[in-house]
C-alpha cells in the first residue's frame, strides 16, 4: 500500500509530520527541519489517490462537499496518525501527523527540577507558553504523566486534537477530543465541573471565554493546565489582558494574582549533536510575583525572576547560558535565541566558567540536505507505483 510505505519512512526518520502537495516532493519534518524524501514532484492525481486511501466512501463524499477533512488512522505496526486533507489552488493536499504513543517523562525531556513540584500543586493555574512547534504539548503530556503516576484523582483533558493517549495509572484519565467527543471547547468546558475532576487540561486558550473558564476552574479548587501562544511570561500576560475589555482588566489582574501557580515558557534550540533541547523560562506564583501581577507591574517581573533562581525561577537567557556552559548548544544559537543578546553575551564573557571542549569529529552531526548520509540503513523512498500484492494495514478509526 503506497501510503503505508510513506508512513513507514516517516517513522524511520523520527518525523513529526508528512506533507503531500502538488508540484513538490513528499516531505517530512524532523527535528524542526523540512526534508524532501526525493526530488520527484508529486502530481495532483497521485496526491488525490493517496488522500483517498485514508477515507471510506462516506468520508470522500463529505470531503468533496466541505473541501476539508480531519480524521485518524491506525496501523498495528506503525501506530496512530492524524490526517488533514484539504484543497489548495483547486488540488488536493494532505498533511499527516504522527500521534505519539510513548508518553515522555519530565526526566527524558531534561526539564528543570522544579517541574514535578509544579504539577503536584493541589489547585491553581499553570500555563505552558511558546510558539507553534516549541514542544508545549509534549511538556503538557509529561506533566500529566507525572501527576498520573504519583497522585490518585480524576484528570480530564479537552484537546483538539488528542496528541498523546494516556493510560490509567494512579489516576483515572478521561480525554475528550473536540469534534469527536464534544462539539466544541465551549460545550465541553461548560460541563467539565459536573464530571468531578481534580485536574483539568485545556488544550489551548484562544479566547476570553476559555480564559474565564480556566480561571474559574482554578478558583473553585481545581488544578488547571493549558497552553498559550506567546514567547515568554510577559507576552503571555499581554495576550491574556488583551482578551478582556478595559473595564474588566482590574478584576482580571486580581483573579490572576490569586490563581497563577506557574508560567512555563519554552523554545526548542538546535543542539550540537543535530537534535533539539528546550530552553525554559519559569515564573512561579510567589507572593512577590503575585503582588506585581495584581498591581500590573509586569516590567519588574523579569528582574524578579533573575534574582529568584534559588526558588526555581529562571529567565530564558539564564536557561540559554546554562545550556551553553553544559556544552549542549553553540554560542551562536544561545545568542540567536536570547531575549537580550547583548546582556547574555556580557554574562557569558564575564563568567569564570568555560564551555566544555566539543570534539566535532566525535559528533554524528545530521546533514539535513542529505538525510541518507545520516542513516545508511534508511529504507528506500517509495516510488509512485502501486504494489498490487501488498495488503492494506491502515484502518480508519474514530480515535476515541
Amino acid at each position: 500500500m503506497e501510503l503505508k510505505k510513506y508512513l513507514s519512512i516517516m517513522k524511520d526518520y523520527n518525523a513529526s509530520d508528512l506533507f503531500f502537495t502538488t508540484g513538490a516532493p513528499a516531505s517530512v519534518k524532523a527535528y524542526g527541519k523540512m526534508l524532501p524524501l526525493n526530488d520527484i514532484p508529486l502530481t495532483r492525481d497521485e496526491i488525490k489517490a493517496l488522500a483517498y486511501e485514508t477515507m471510506d466512501k462516506e468520508k470522500i463524499a463529505e470531503f468533496e462537499k466541505k473541501l476539508e477533512m480531519s480524521l485518524a488512522l491506525a496501523d498495528p505496526d506503525l501506530g496512530r496518525f492524524r490526517v488533514s486533507v484539504f484543497m489548495q489552488r483547486a488540488d488536493v493536499a494532505m498533511v499527516i501527523r504522527l500521534i505519539q504513543t510513548e508518553i515522555p517523562t519530565l526526566a527524558s525531556l531534561k526539564l528543570p527540577s522544579i517541574m514535578p513540584d509544579i504539577i503536584m500543586e493541589k489547585r491553581g493555574l499553570i500555563l505552558i507558553v511558546g510558539a507553534t512547534g516549541s514542544g508545549k504539548s509534549t511538556t503538557l503530556a509529561a506533566l500529566i504523566n507525572h501527576r498520573n503516576e504519583n497522585s490518585a484523582g480524576h484528570i480530564i483533558t479537552i484537546e483538539d486534537p488528542i496528541e498523546f493517549v494516556h493510560p490509567h495509572k494512579k489516576s483515572i484519565i478521561n480525554q475528550r477530543e473536540v469534534g469527536m467527543d464534544t462539539h466544541s471547547y465551549r460545550k465541553a468546558l461548560k460541563n467539565t465541573l459536573r464530571q468531578a475532576p481534580d485536574v483539568i487540561l485545556i488544550g489551548e486558550i484562544r479566547s476570553r471565554e476559555t480564559m474565564e473558564h480556566a480561571i474559574s476552574f482554578a478558583e473553585t479548587g481545581h488544578l488547571c493546565l493549558s497552553t498559550l501562544h506567546a514567547n515568554n511570561a510577559n507576552q503571555a500576560f499581554d495576550r491574556i489582558i488583551n482578551f478582556f475589555p478595559e473595564e474588566k482588566r482590574n478584576q482580571l489582574l486580581l483573579d490572576l494574582s490569586f490563581n497563577i501557580k506557574a508560567i512555563v515558557s519554552q523554545r526548542l534550540i538546535p543542539t550540537l549533536d543535530g537534535k533539539r533541547v528546550a530552553a525554559v523560562e519559569i515564573l512561579l506564583g510567589t507572593p512577590l510575583i503575585l503582588s506585581l501581577i495584581r498591581r500590573g507591574e509586569f516590567d519588574e517581573i523579569k528582574e524578579t525572576m533573575e534574582k529568584s533562581i534559588n526558588l526555581g525561577m529562571q529567565t530564558f537567557d539564564q536557561s540559554l547560558e546554562k545550556l551553553y556552559f553544559e556544552g549542549k548548544i553553540s554560542l551562536e544559537e544561545a545568542l540567536r535565541n536570547a531575549d537580550s543578546r547583548n546582556n547574555l553575551r556580557l554574562k557569558i564573557n564575564a563568567s569564570n566558567k568555560s564551555a566544555p571542549e566539543v570534539h566535532t569529529e566525535e559528533l554524528q552531526l545530521e546533514d539535513p540536505d542529505h538525510p541518507e548520509k545520516n542513516n545508511p540503513k534508511s529504507p528506500p523512498v517509495p516510488t509512485n507505483k502501486k504494489d498490487d500484492d501488498e495488503k492494506p494495514g491502515l484502518s480508519l478509526v474514530d480515535d476515541k
